[in-house]
């Protein structure tokens, strides 16, 4: 797939993979929406960023939805890129929290649902276009979940699943699915590790994959976690969570 001369709205676009991604796409020669809560963060983001726009909007509110589809579509009929970036998570134990389910729902209303019903209501846009794509930015641990982020690990399960049958069902759109390790952004802040790669490094390696078509976008250790789950998922669970089997 062309990676220049696109029309690409990111969420979650004010920071870490969102902004690294939108830089590298504008400075490919594509225009560039970032749309997130904070207006005074994508107001900041659009300042490193030349020619782009923002709309602020909260992917789980569905008035915002609204909003934002309504914008794209009167102001950006050009659209032929979506990038479901935007995400939540929690850092915690199954064994510690009490209140696991109204975790759980945070984070499938913003990894899972949000990305289903923001992808829905512009697909009649994105497949006017010759060449169209949705670019979804899930995690290895969807197939190789966390204990300290156990839930998050299901939504973006949830989110690979939906990655899948969305590429099957659209042939003429290119569903591109990215899965980074731990990333140095305010997500992971809390995670102590001295493996955590830049944002621009996923930017970088995503542009890479969709000029080569590569859909499923393993990011630096990622590739060879993948592997491991392949032949043996029991043992990369745990290795994942630094345990050893009995």
């Amino acid at each position: 797939m062309q990676t220049s001369q696109n029309t690409i709205l990111i969420t979650g676009g004010g920071s870490g993979i969102g902004l690294e991604t939108a830089k590298q796409f504008s400075e490919n020669g594509n225009k560039v929406i970032i749309a997130g809560r904070d207006e005074s963060k994508l107001r900041k983001a659009i300042a490193q960023i030349p020619k782009a726009d923002y709309i602020v909007a909260d992917v789980t509110v569905e008035k915002d939805i609204k909003t934002l589809v309504h914008r794209i579509t009167r102001e950006f009929p050009d659209l032929n890129i979506l990038m479901n970036n935007a995400g939540h998570g929690s850092l915690h134990r199954l064994s510690d929290l009490k209140d696991a389910v109204a975790v759980a729902r945070r984070e499938m209303e913003t990894n899972y649902f949000a990305p289903v019903n923001l992808t829905t209501k512009l697909l009649p846009l994105l497949l006017q276009s010759r060449e169209a794509a949705v670019i979804n930015v899930s995690s290895i641990v969807g197939f190789v979940p966390s204990l300290s982020l156990p839930t998050y690990s299901a939504s973006k399960a949830a989110l690979h699943s939906y990655s899948q049958v969305l590429r099957l069902s659209f042939p003429n759109l290119r569903v591109f699915e990215v899965m980074p390790p731990l990333v140095d952004t305010e997500f992971v802040k809390d995670i102590p590790s001295d493996k955590k790669i830049p944002a621009s490094q996923v930017a970088s390696d995503l542009l890479a994959s969709m000029k080569a078509n590569n859909y499923e976008v393993h990011v630096a250790s990622t590739a060879n976690l993948y592997q491991n789950f392949l032949g043996r998922p029991d043992q990369a669970l745990l290795a994942l969570n630094g345990l050893q089997m009995n």
